[in-house]
């Protein structure tokens, strides 16, 4: 049986939808919209009519592309509001066997030692290192055989009213919102591949208006960064500093951007903001050197943010660029000369079933992404923002958990609607009320009552 999915990359310069169905654990494409963003700036919400009348006619082009009707969205939702922190949980394993109750046992106890600030709600739980006993750097837990367990966990919030002004134009486009993804967790899902994962790797996705960055080293992201520094910044500064206007220096930027050519002498004629009569010459050269100081501005502060995040020696993939402003010619060779000790490479959406060759290019990413999210390709365990878990494991009897071990690669997820960490304590709490009481024949009392009944 087929499970239709809708995604929906709500960015800063493009709105961009897909439409796909997943059948026996694989996704096929049937169809795309995408449609120029309005009331949206740096990935925040700035007007929701305007952002809901975009987000509409994306989906009502993948609606008529594919012939299917979605009224639900897996959506992305820019890093610009969120916050990021490290939690720890330590939970006893009563039988001494970890199953998927226990994982999402400790899970729920990191997120409940975790101080979430009341403006803000949770938007991924991910564990990244797993220790069982004395045993350190465990990858999967499930079916291993312990007393006690210890997770630590990324865990990723946004603010709520960012969230609250997204749902609005969504909904407002007669959508209903199911998953919420990080644009950069999304991303990543399409570039990187299980070696990748194994290794640690960083991946930059450089955007219309914003750029983002996440580090996967273990088993999960343990950092994520934003920068509201885009593509858009590289057409704005060549608008102002050649007198051109906006979209003059956009074609310009696409047609002839190049951060590799150097001493040219070509020149351009470009028309003149205010003046419809002159045209004003200029020198590939100033092109070029306005390109190259934005582009090299941004990569050398999310060099920074790597540097900063302590795990730049944990990445040994590297680094994984991807996004629209990964077209400009000699990127990867600027990121490279930047960070010299550190191998970098373009990433692009992999090939789906039935995808069309546009959504392969490298800003198609974060779309991409989230149809494999939704299709199950998340990392091993994850809290979501409903704090149910996915993970990869079936149901399998107790006297076969001794064979888990041998279980490796990663499969489609399955959402199972686990207890939170309170309802589990409450539950706990009042067991015994729904219990029989157990006689006792020594009390007189009791007795008594037995003795009632029989003859009532």
């Amino acid at each position: 049986m087929s499970t239709p999915i809708l995604a929906i990359d709500i960015g800063s310069t493009k709105i961009c939808a897909i439409i796909g169905k997943k059948e026996d654990g694989k996704v096929e494409i049937s169809g795309h919209g995408i449609a120029k963003s309005q009331g949206i700036k740096k990935g925040t919400i700035t007007n929701i009519e305007q952002a809901s009348k975009a987000i509409k006619r994306a989906v009502d082009d993948a609606k008529r592309v594919s012939g299917l009707n979605i009224t639900t969205a897996t959506i992305s939702i820019s890093a610009a509001y969120t916050k990021s922190i490290n939690s720890t949980g330590v939970v006893n394993i009563p039988n001494n066997d970890i199953s998927i109750n226990e994982i999402n046992r400790v899970m729920q106890t990191a997120l409940y030692n975790a101080n979430i600030p009341n403006e803000f709600e949770i938007l991924h739980v991910l564990p990244y290192k797993f220790k069982i006993d004395e045993q350190d750097y465990i990858e999967d837990p499930y079916g291993m055989n312990a007393s006690r367990m210890e997770v630590d966990t990324h865990i990723i919030m946004t603010a709520k009213s960012s969230l609250e002004n997204l749902k609005k134009a969504v909904n407002a486009a007669n959508i209903e919102i199911g998953k919420v993804v990080l644009s950069g967790y999304a991303s990543s899902l399409a570039v990187i591949n299980q070696d990748d994962r194994e290794r640690g790797v960083a991946v930059i996705d450089l955007g219309g208006q914003t750029s983002n960055l996440v580090i996967h080293v273990g088993n999960a992201i343990q950092y994520n960064d934003f920068l509201s520094v885009g593509s858009n910044h590289i057409t704005n500064d060549l608008s102002i500093a050649l007198h051109t206007p906006f979209d003059t220096a956009e074609k310009l930027k696409i047609a002839k951007g190049s951060l590799l050519t150097t001493g040219t002498n070509e020149n351009i004629e470009l028309p003149i903001i205010g003046d419809e009569h002159n045209l004003n010459t200029v020198s590939m050269d100033i092109v070029h050197s306005i390109i190259h100081s934005r582009m090299e501005e941004a990569l050398t502060i999310l060099a920074n943010s790597i540097a900063n995040s302590g795990l730049k020696n944990q990445i040994g993939a590297g680094i994984m660029l991807t996004g629209g402003m990964t077209h400009i010619e000699g990127t990867r060779e600027l990121a490279q000369a930047l960070m010299p000790n550190i191998p970098i490479r373009i990433g692009s959406p992999p090939y789906i079933n039935k995808i069309s060759n546009e959504l392969l290019s490298a800003e198609y990413s974060v779309a991409v992404g989230l149809m494999l999210y939704e299709a199950g390709y998340n990392t091993e365990y994850e809290l979501e923002r409903n704090k149910q878990m996915l993970h990869s494991k079936e149901y399998i009897p107790k006297d076969s958990l001794s064979d888990i071990a041998s279980i490796t690669g990663i499969k489609p997820k399955i959402h199972v609607s686990e207890p939170s960490f309170e309802e589990k304590e409450a539950s706990e709490l009042f067991a015994d009320l729904s219990r029989e009481p157990v006689k006792d024949n020594n009390n007189p009392v009791q007795s008594f009552v037995e003795w009632a009944k029989k003859i009532f």
